[in-house]
């Protein structure tokens, strides 16, 4: 089976992720998609991060209609910071049936170079690029790498971030998460302060 990792701290995972996780699960030759909560980005303040299992649970209430999309905490018992080459290594020794690939948007394609051990990613693992509005375009080396996928996914440009910042000023956001998602925020009073 050959599994698409789209990593990232989902604080709070909103529809934007669904439609990037779906097309790409409908549309390449990947089984499924992991999304991968992060338990701490190191170029994130962890401070603004809701606590890793609440990100998971809103997570599994926003996949839970998705037969190919599943929420992922492999991250939670490995050593933080941790980084992808070493995810990768510990699901392959969980999961040594599985073929893992993954997604990343274009604009993560453009640093893929600053991370650890970026040139074995490259080497074993294909890479789908989801598009991204940016100024910054990846090198020509990366962009035409035999094992980098563009995916004509639609352009999402939803935040987590906004969907945070609008909850602490009391706007109505509902219209951009799933209901159950947009349900546990409001009922756990999250993001508020």
């Amino acid at each position: 089976m050959k599994i698409g990792l789209y990593f990232g701290t989902f604080n709070p995972v909103h529809i934007g992720h669904l439609i990037i996780a779906n097309h790409i699960a409908e549309h390449t030759d990947l089984d499924q998609v992991w999304m991968v909560v992060t338990p701490h980005n190191p170029h994130k303040k962890k401070s603004s991060l809701l606590d890793d299992r609440h990100r998971l649970e809103m997570v599994h209430l926003a996949t839970e209609e998705y037969d190919n999309i599943r929420p992922s905490d492999i991250e939670f018992s490995l050593p933080q910071p941790n980084y992808t080459v070493n995810t990768l290594v510990h699901l392959y020794e969980k999961y040594p049936m599985h073929d893992f690939a993954l997604i990343m948007g274009e604009d993560n394609l453009c640093s893929l170079h600053k991370w650890k051990n970026y040139e074995v990613l490259l080497q074993n693992h294909d890479i789908y690029v989801y598009p991204r509005i940016s100024d910054r375009k990846p090198s020509e080396e990366l962009a035409s790498h035999p094992k980098v996928h563009y995916v004509g996914a639609p352009v999402i440009e939803i935040s987590s971030t906004f969907i945070r910042d609008n909850v602490k000023e009391g706007k109505n956001i509902k219209p951009l998460l799933p209901l159950k998602v947009w349900e546990y925020i409001d009922h756990n009073l999250f993001y508020k302060k």
